[in-house]
């Protein structure tokens, strides 16, 4: 299997990887200062971390380290305890300020990689603290700190702090106007070095971050406390400053301006519901608004006014405020009175639904020629919003009015109501017969069929056949028993029959598109549309023989007439059918991941590249398909390569959670289906992925010899099946094609 790797190193190197036989150590961008412990000696410390089964945690790791050169170990093997087989990883965080990001770190360790699951890097640590984690989804668990000092042992003391307070000071000592209060901290030599300095004002205030000095230009008494914290989480002892501000000399004798506003949703009364908040706004022309204040009923105690005050609580309310100024003038009080009210009990009671059928009834109960359904909803909370139906099985519309039925046979009308509140009634069903009866005509249908889903020639798209308001099954609309003179003319006529269902109602556009990707694989109107499938491989020894394997890696016949990949030989290699090329085509075969152990196989299906011995200029013929032609991936496997089940190699990646897995060891159905450039593949009757080879580049950096930069790549050529190695073991039968 080839990898897409973006390394520029040696050219070997990179091809080992390609072909899946080494695993790199890392992934992601690799720290500069990451070396491979051989080129330059022992480090003077190794730190060594451990991973086991668990998620939630690494089995071991260090808590701290000296500043300079250090070997990281991260082991994740049978030896640490990981019995499953599960990867993590071992990553250093550089994205978060608070810690160091001087190492990018990432080293991705599995038991079975070819490390054995035991990796080392070379780093250089500076003093500080840094942060590592699991990368892998559902490992967010597993993380942790490293603290790093300068040498001599870990760093225990807390940094020195101290503040001073500047300003113009009167013969009391307070300050005049305003004063700035500058906060300083040092961490002695030989420490991790101070990591933040915060401050709170006065004994309640909340700790904030200190960025420069503090002003305060409030008239009163203040208090400042002050703290610093180093890189190895010691934090200095509180300390603080206290002093007094005082308004400049004025000849201010006015008083602030104030105002109150209630704001929040309100009924009928004029009562908040729920919530009522108030805010207070203060202005002063002369010295400038020194404080606000509020107090909530009459006796109510005076408090510090600093953003919107919110009720919660239903009751009547009434919230005093004032302001003084900073040459101490005190605006008279003033008042706001309002009433808050609970809101309305939730609404959590869906509707009320009944239907009632009425017609001419036969001796049997029949419904004789139709029979009308009358739905009826009622909500004594929030009021219906709307009821809908759904008439045998099609998607639900809009109930507006009786709904007539006159298609003989037996029906059900599922029906349900949804209120204002959003509470949707469960479904109901009303089910009734109807017969034939005097003055109803049989329907007018292309065609009779009324098997349970959508077919379109032989291709069973999954869709419930359901009654249309022609009284025709849409199996019956689209006439594909019709002799069709071209594909172009029957697709045409399937998207008009479906458009109309879409507008009816009788199907939604994800079935709409089901059913004409039914209609494109069923082949009708096309020439030699009734042309079977020809035998590649029916398990025999003969059609055995008509394969031929080159390059590495082997396959081998089984008694039970399927062929497994890798049992024998180490190595990639390829095993293809020479006897012609294929131009549009739909292949299809059977294959099973028969990989011993937990682990998943690698392997693939060649299509369109070209004679393999053609090319002496490729010493490796298993490479002509690669470089020449497009593999579509056959990998269930939750780690490793990127491209998954039903990916086009190097070109359209499919992800694990639309490959369609199934458990290991079961037999899949695979077709591919290519036409012109356009590539589909299904698994298991499900369409997985669909590609138009629009060109590019298969190697990234570009390489001289890929062909893919062409733009285009072969519109004709073989097929072929991968073999990836020994443990890749997948076993194929059943191999068959039809020329489209």
């Amino acid at each position: 299997m080839r990898h897409r790797h973006g390394y520029l190193r040696l050219l070997l190197a990179a091809l080992l990887m390609m072909l899946g036989l080494t695993a790199p150590t890392a992934y992601g961008q690799p720290d500069p200062g990451m070396r491979p412990v051989q080129d330059e000696g022992a480090a003077a410390q190794v730190l060594s971390w451990t991973a086991g089964d668990g998620i939630d945690k690494y089995v071991s790791a260090p808590t701290t380290a000296v500043a300079g050169p250090a070997t990281i170990v991260f082991e994740n093997s049978a030896a640490t305890g990981n019995t499953t087989g599960m990867p993590h990883t071992l990553t250093f965080d550089v994205s978060d300020p608070e810690y160091n990001n001087d190492v990018s770190l990432n080293i991705l360790a599995n038991p079975s990689d070819a490390e054995g699951g035991k990796h080392t890097a070379e780093v250089t640590l500076t003093p500080g603290r840094y942060l590592y984690h699991c990368t892998i989804p559902g490992h967010g668990t597993m993380q942790g700190i490293l603290t790093v000092t300068e040498g001599g042992g870990e760093d225990t003391t807390a940094p020195e702090t101290s503040a001073k307070v500047d300003g113009t000071q009167n013969a009391d000592g307070a300050y005049v106007g305003q004063a700035a209060v500058t906060v300083s901290a040092s961490d002695e030599s030989g420490g991790s070095g101070v990591d933040k300095v915060e401050y709170a004002l006065g004994d309640a205030g909340d700790w904030q971050p200190y960025t420069a000095p503090v002003v305060v230009n409030q008239v009163g008494s203040h208090k400042i406390r002050y703290r610093a914290t180093d890189k190895a989480g010691n934090v200095a002892a509180e300390k603080a400053v206290e002093f007094a501000v005082v308004a400049p000399p004025t000849d201010d004798t006015t008083a602030p301006e104030t105002s109150a506003t209630v704001t929040g949703e309100q009924n009928a009364d004029g009562a908040y519901v729920g919530m009522a908040t108030v805010t207070v706004a203060a202005s002063d022309a002369g010295s400038g608004v020194n404080t606000v204040q509020y107090a909530v009923g009459d006796a109510g105690e005076w408090q510090a006014y600093t953003a919107p005050v919110m009720f919660h609580e239903p009751g009547a309310y009434k919230v005093r405020y004032r302001a003084a100024d900073k040459a101490g003038n005190v605006a008279a009080e003033k008042a706001v009175e309002f009433v808050v009210v609970a809101p309305p009990a939730e609404d959590t009671t869906p509707p009320e639904t009944s239907a009632k059928v009425d017609g001419t009834l036969d001796s049997d109960g029949a419904y004789v020629g139709k029979a009308t359904v009358t739905v009826s909803a009622t909500d004594g909370g929030s009021g219906v919003d709307k009821v809908e139906y759904s008439l045998d099985g099609a998607p639900y519309v809009a109930y507006t009015e009786p709904l007539v039925v006159d298609r003989t046979g037996r029906h059900e009308v599922a029906y349900r109501a949804s209120d204002k509140a959003g509470n949707t009634s469960e479904a109901r069903v009303a089910a009734f017969t109807v017969v034939e009866g005097g003055g109803v005509p049989a329907p007018d249908c292309p065609e009779y069929d009324e098997r349970p889903t959508v077919f379109v020639g032989d291709v069973d798209s999954g869709v419930p056949n359901r009654m249309t308001k022609s009284r025709c099954t849409i199996n019956e609309l689209i006439e594909d028993e019709k002799d069709w003179s071209s594909q172009a003319l029957f697709l045409k006529h399937v998207e008009e029959v479906l458009d109309a269902l879409v507008e009816e109602g009788v199907v939604d556009a994800r079935e709409h598109r089901t059913i004409y990707r039914a209609a494109k694989q069923s082949g009708i109107g096309r020439p030699g549309q009734t042309e079977g499938y020809r035998k590649l491989f029916d398990g025999s020894a003969d059609s055995f023989a008509k394969w031929e394997h080159v390059g590495g890696g082997s396959f081998g016949l089984n008694e039970d007439g399927s062929m497994t990949s890798g049992t024998t030989e180490a190595g990639l290699g390829m095993l293809w059918f020479p006897e012609r090329k294929y131009e549009d085509f739909s292949l299809k075969l059977q294959w099973r991941d028969d990989a011993p152990g937990a682990g998943n196989a690698n392997s693939g299906v060649f299509v369109r590249f070209p004679q393999v011995h053609d090319h002496p200029e490729e010493p490796r013929p298993e490479w002509v398909a690669i470089k020449y032609g497009h593999e579509v991936q056959v990998l269930d496997r939750p780690d490793g390569d990127m491209y998954k089940t039903g990916s086009i190699y190097g070109f359209d990646r499919v992800g694990l959670a639309d490959a369609g897995v199934t458990p290991k060891g079961t037999w899949n159905d695979y077709e591919i289906r290519v036409v012109d450039q356009h590539y589909e593949v299904f698994r298991n009757g499900k369409l997985i992925n669909e590609f138009d080879n629009t060109g590019g580049q298969l190697f990234e950096p570009p390489r001289a010899d890929d062909p893919g930069t062409d733009g285009r790549r072969y519109a004709s050529g073989y097929v072929g099946l991968q073999v990836h190695g020994v443990t890749d073991v997948v076993s194929y039968r059943d191999i068959r094609i039809r020329e489209l």
